[in-house]
């Protein structure tokens, strides 16, 4: 079945060593979301340590990101990078499941935070210049890694179940070790180049203006999410929905991504890259707004589906024009900086939405829908920049 899906796609040798990294890599992120706090938990950290120790990778991408990136991009090929990266990630996760105490598993975490921090920033650029390169589509390859995201919430769910949670680190060892194995079966250069690094890594991406409102219009959308994914579990189940209904809603937004990004060569063809990030826009400035008004409960399905278009499109449209601003200049660059502002970004609305969850109940999600115009408004200015630059 996976190998008719992936004919059918048009997925062919590279394009499958890149969707079995990206299954490892979200198989990796679908056990630590949910399931590294219950571990925290088991090395006994109060919730505030807890919630400290979390804090740290996202400080660690702001500061990170850009520098790791740029670095890669003068002096390194992308391959050996990401092996590097996965298999210090692995390590470190290996050595966390001996240290005790909140001091030892913070500075242990912020070193793994480190290492790990250029992965994804790398995989998606080196996977968008080799698509690229042979005319194949981005979404049918990124879309492996939201299906082993779902799988892997469930498995690491049932090891919970039946191993306990001290346990569980070794499953993110496991996971990292996998995506660094992938790592391995990979061209020296995704689009068989025999260069050594990637282009001018000195050029100053914001100086581009088409870059800066991609990537602030795309980041705020994308924080917009914040009342979502952390209150909304906790909204459902104070309106006496059980834990099988919310997992159910929560895998129809998931869904719905997974059919966008299996249809992205389409979308996007018609659509136009920058268009889809405005199309991610509106799906979200509606959704929260529906959503603000404690929606009827037949609607929320609907509702979830939007999560291809509020995520899955916005996502969708920022990769496409990073690659196109980036392709012969900075790939890593681009995608660090992209990933360093959504963290910021991210953590803002994070920070502010408890604050206004508690105050304001669903009608946060009024402020949501505010964060995502801006972000519309933003993107729609690059819209704007680029027909300039076709007319010029």
């Amino acid at each position: 079945m996976i190998r008719t899906f992936l004919r059918i796609t048009r997925i062919d040798d590279f394009a499958l060593r890149m969707a079995l990294l990206y299954a490892a890599l979200f198989a990796f992120n679908g056990i630590q979301l949910p399931y590294l706090p219950v571990w925290l938990e088991a090395k006994e950290l109060t919730p505030r340590e807890i919630g400290i120790v979390l804090a740290v990778p996202m400080l660690v991408r702001i500061i990170a990101m850009p520098f790791a990136t740029r670095l890669i991009d003068r002096r390194l090929i992308h391959k050996p990078a990401l092996t590097v990266a996965a298999a210090l990630s692995a390590l470190g996760y290996a050595v966390m499941a001996f240290t005790q105490g909140f001091l030892a598993i913070i500075a242990t975490y912020a070193v793994i935070a480190v290492a790990s921090a250029p992965l994804l920033p790398l995989t998606d650029s080196f996977a968008l210049r080799g698509l690229n390169a042979r005319k194949l589509a981005y979404g049918p390859v990124r879309l492996w890694g939201s299906i082993t995201f779902i799988l892997a919430n469930a498995v690491g769910g049932v090891f919970f179940a039946m191993r306990g949670a001290a346990e569980l680190v070794w499953m993110l060892t496991a996971a990292m070790a996998a995506t660094a194995a992938t790592t391995l079966a990979l061209p020296l250069a995704p689009d068989d180049t025999k260069t050594a690094a990637f282009g001018d890594a000195g050029r100053s991406l914001w100086r581009s203006g088409l870059f800066a409102t991609t990537v602030l219009g795309a980041s705020l959308i994308q924080a917009s999410h914040a009342v979502m994914y952390g209150f909304a579990t906790v909204q459902w189940s104070a309106k006496g929905f059980g834990g099988t209904a919310i997992g159910l809603l929560w895998a129809i937004g998931v869904i719905a991504e997974i059919l966008l990004f299996a249809m992205s060569r389409v979308a996007v063809a018609r659509i136009g890259d920058v268009n889809m990030i405005l199309l991610g826009g509106s799906g979200a400035l509606l959704r929260w707004t529906m959503m603000a008004f404690d929606s009827p409960t037949a609607l929320l399905p609907i509702l979830q589906c939007f999560h291809g278009l509020s995520f899955g499109a916005t996502h969708l449209g920022a990769m496409h024009v990073l690659a196109r601003i980036a392709d012969r200049g900075s790939p890593a660059a681009a995608q660090g900086d992209f990933s360093a502002l959504q963290a910021v970004t991210f953590a803002a609305a994070m920070g502010v939405s408890g604050v206004l969850v508690e105050t304001l109940g669903t009608l946060a999600y009024l402020a949501m829908a505010a964060v995502a115009a801006v972000g519309l408004v933003t993107a729609a200015g690059g819209r704007r920049i680029w027909r300039g630059a076709d007319r010029a």
